[in-house]
């Protein structure tokens, strides 16, 4: 129950700089911008399971009475990830899971942050539709993933959607949108 949920907090820890090709580097304190108030409030409200409510994973996947649990919640100090997710659940059994990841204090660029997952994931190919582009990969342990990146009150965020191997980019992709545009 808890794998979907261990996949999505450990591909959010690596995929920001998991390639070797970081958004950007972290600014030194003398030289980093001062973020206007309210900057990370906006990024740091960012809640999965409203981002994403369980009914729209029901609708997606054809199946009734999905509960959504939030997840654990995992901050990276080495990347400056913050991550944050939630899990869809049928009856007690994992069904998919939302992960929403925030770098304050990095400069990065969406575009670049779905080039350095697409370098880093064997075989990811991009999916069209997605502004900043989004990229599904099927991983080892036999769960796909779909992700994309934006910026949200100047706070770049990774956004990803990871459930079973069967899902399609075709059925992820209307849930990263939602999530998405819900931010």
């Amino acid at each position: 129950m808890r794998t979907f949920v261990a996949v999505l907090v450990a591909f959010a820890a690596l995929t920001a700089c998991s390639s070797g090709d970081k958004p950007s580097e972290k600014p030194t304190s003398s030289s980093a911008p001062k973020p206007a108030p309210g900057t990370n409030a906006a990024a740091a409200s960012l809640d999965p399971c409203k981002l994403l409510p369980a009914e729209a994973v029901s609708k997606a996947l054809s199946l009734d009475n999905l509960k959504a649990v939030p997840g654990p919640v995992q901050d990276n100090a080495a990347n400056g990830g913050k991550a944050r997710s939630c899990e869809y659940q049928l009856d007690g059994k994992a069904a998919g899971a939302l992960a929403v990841t925030r770098y304050e204090g990095r400069q990065g660029k969406p575009a670049e942050m779905v080039a350095s997952i697409k370098k880093a994931k064997a075989g990811a190919k991009d999916v069209p539709g997605f502004p900043d582009g989004a990229v599904y990969y099927v991983d080892e342990q036999k769960t796909a993933t779909l992700a994309s990146a934006e910026l949200v009150a100047g706070t770049p965020v990774l956004i990803n959607y990871t459930g079973p191997a069967k899902m399609s980019p075709e059925q992820m992709a209307p849930l990263v949108k939602q999530a998405l545009t819900a931010s």
